[in-house]
């Protein structure tokens, strides 16, 4: 059985758990509500594979993950599950495209195995750079039997690229189950025939997640080669939040629910004086007032003005060779193509507009479009 860390540390690991299930909860009771469009993953029951793996990182390495994400600053992955501006991607992105660079938290992603590649790139880029920084890539086992699996690994092992790859193992894709989609189900193996080695980790286990991810990321440190970790692991709640879960039954969630992470840890924590059972109530109610908070200042916060409908979409000039950035509120023109460029730029966006509209070809406004610079 693993240590348990110092007692600060294994405190701030709960409250962050308690932190991330109750701001589901509240997020599942907001899409219901019709406050958060699109679609909706929850993470209840993963808490331990969230925490675990992230607390094995430095504060220079990078994260990225898929459309289970949410756990992060809870205000603004509020505001932008509600679509609003003050949310982390600026209320774009929604549930499936959270991003905070500030934190090398690289994104979610609504590809199934879309990341896998980024994910590589960053790692490269860090080679590139010379750094000792490294990659956790999140993603589930549906994903390992996407092209881009196999692809990245072996390019990754090819060229000794520092990934940790984490296939969070909730027993099924969607919903089909890890035996019906996966003819290897031993999912750490996957990765060998293309020069990866695979480790598992208990992902109801706080502890065991983190000692394991631990090993993991200091061996891609030191050796500069990606290792494939498991972690096995199970989701309370639906794939989405319009899922009728019809392919598994309520006795198979009960199983999973009573080894619940939460308080299994909780009750570890207790067992070892480390906090007593007023202190966990405490907890679990800032937990609850911090995410009541977010719901509020989510509320509070505007939606994106029609005006910037535009801002950091690229559009690609046949007369100018590569991309640039069309900025439609008048401050982020100044800033980003100078004012002489400012209306020049504005008026693709309009011109597009328009000819949609009228239900033409938009191609033959972009060919039509004045050269950049």
């Amino acid at each position: 059985m693993p240590e348990l860390p110092e007692p600060d540390r294994a405190r701030e690991w709960l409250a962050t758990m308690m932190l991330i299930r109750r701001f589901e909860e509240r997020a599942g009771e907001q899409y219901a509500r019709a406050k958060i469009g699109g679609f909706l993953h929850l993470s209840i029951g993963e808490e331990a594979t969230i925490v675990g793996s992230a607390r094995a990182l430095r504060e220079s390495d990078y994260l990225i993950s898929t459309y289970r994400s949410h756990g992060h600053a809870p205000e603004n992955v509020m505001a932008e599950l509600f679509g609003r501006v003050d949310g982390c991607s600026h209320g774009r992105g929604g549930s499936m495209h959270m991003f905070d660079l500030a934190r090398r938290f690289m994104g979610g992603y609504g590809i199934v195995g879309g990341n896998l590649p980024i994910a590589a790139g960053i790692a490269l880029a860090s080679d590139y750079q010379g750094t000792e920084d490294i990659t956790l890539c999140t993603f589930g086992d549906g994903a390992s039997n996407q092209g881009t699996f196999g692809e990245t690994l072996n390019l990754a092992a090819l060229w000794r690229l520092p990934v940790v790859f984490m296939v969070t193992n909730n027993q099924f894709g969607m919903g089909t189950a890890l035996r019906r989609h996966s003819a290897v189900t031993d999912l750490q193996r996957k990765g060998e025939s293309l020069g990866v080695p695979g480790m598992r980790c208990d992902g109801m286990d706080v502890l065991d997640t983190h000692a394991v991810l631990s090993e993991a990321v200091e061996r891609v440190r030191e050796d500069r080669r990606p290792v494939l970790v498991e972690a096995v692991t199970y989701r309370f709640r639906g794939h989405s939040m319009a899922d009728p879960e019809q392919y598994r039954t309520k006795e198979e969630v009960a199983e999973w629910r009573a080894r619940d992470p939460i308080p299994a840890f909780a009750e570890r924590l207790i067992a070892d004086g480390v906090i007593d059972e007023a202190e966990r109530q405490r907890m679990d109610a800032d937990a609850l007032a911090r995410v009541d908070a977010a719901v509020e200042f989510a509320d509070a916060s505007p939606f994106p003005a029609p005006d910037t409908l535009f801002d950091d979409v690229y559009v690609l000039d046949p007369q100018t060779h590569g991309w640039y950035s069309v900025e439609t509120t008048p401050e982020r023109q100044q800033s980003a193509v100078g004012a002489d460029a400012a209306a020049d730029a504005s008026e693709i966006p309009q011109q597009l507009t328009e000819a949609l509209a009228a239900g033409e070809d938009s191609s033959e406004h972009l060919r039509e479009a004045p050269a950049d610079g």
